[in-house]
């Protein structure tokens, strides 16, 4: 069969992706590196508020109201729970492919608009975000997104998370799994 001169389609990954609801970006995003529904709960994450923080009244790991905005203690409590560690990115190093190599996602903390409906607030809050890897592309699965939006290989990772890393306040993290290497290879999409 003669080719037409056009390169075979590749068909688009099935790729699980929560969608904003209330202060719960930190549920969103945890949810979205395991790619699957209710790997965590908004009651687990409040319980492990308050086993991080025992008899407080307010307690400092999530918002007073109760609609989420959990903080990095919530998130790496949850990522142990998965047999991963989460691992700060020190921005003042340059990023290169073999420090992204081992990690089985990643997860941004950056500044974001605070708004209720339309109504602007003067200040911001902190946003959590997934990326993860999916037949060699990698993916940005921000809950604010419609939908999985692709950024590419990994050196456009790169660009994308330096980019992002000049923010004031962005900060990065590495997930990477604490289980053997013959049993985390296999587990992974």
């Amino acid at each position: 069969m003669p080719s037409n001169g056009n390169k075979e389609l590749k068909a688009k990954p099935i790729i699980y992706h929560e969608k904003q609801s209330k202060q719960l970006c930190a549920l969103h995003t945890l949810n979205n590196l395991f790619q699957k529904a209710d790997t965590f709960t908004k009651i687990q994450l409040d319980e492990l508020c308050l086993q991080l923080t025992p008899n407080s009244w307010i307690n400092p790991h999530r918002s007073i109201f109760g609609l989420g905005n959990y903080d990095v203690n919530v998130v790496m409590a949850a990522l142990q729970l998965m047999q991963c560690d989460l691992v700060w990115w020190d921005k003042r190093r340059k990023i290169t492919a073999n420090d992204l190599n081992s990690s089985m996602g990643f997860i941004l903390n950056l500044p974001s608009p605070s708004k209720v409906g339309n109504l602007l607030f003067p200040f911001k809050t902190q946003h959590w975000l997934a990326i993860r890897l999916f037949d060699s592309v990698y993916y940005d699965l921000d809950s604010k997104l419609p939908a999985p939006e692709p950024i590419g290989d990994v050196n456009q990772l790169i660009d994308h998370l330096t980019k992002h890393l000049k923010t004031d306040g962005c900060e990065l993290f590495l997930v990477n799994s604490t289980k053997p290497c013959t049993l985390a290879v296999a587990e992974q999409l």
